[in-house]
């Protein structure tokens, strides 16, 4: 098991909450948080000991897309990074989706 945090800056805020996916063989679940602090942290708790350097790349890259001023936690149990890049896409649409049912 290895856990780790990255952040970097950030601009765009968040309108809402999202929660994606599921912890299980090859997936993965991302929890995404509005904040305030112009930074995307990502919280990573993966069952994949040695893959830092991907798993940065992955979330830069993300990042760099979306540029949410958010917290986001991930908690992985063997997901590829196509899945990672999917799941953190799909709660990201969530997450900047205006909430119309309030």
């Amino acid at each position: 098991m290895e856990s780790f945090s990255i952040k970097v800056a950030a601009s765009k805020p968040t309108a809402q909450r999202a929660h994606i996916g599921v912890v299980g063989s090859g997936d993965l679940e991302v929890l995404i948080e509005p904040a305030t602090n112009m930074q995307t942290e990502f919280i990573v708790r993966t069952s994949a000991n040695g893959f830092k350097d991907t798993w940065e790349a992955v979330l830069q890259r993300f990042a760099q897309t979306y540029n949410i001023d958010a917290r986001i936690t991930i908690n992985d149990f063997g997901a590829t990074p196509g899945v990672v890049s999917l799941r953190l896409a799909q709660a990201a649409e969530i997450a900047n989706k205006k909430n119309t049912s309030l």
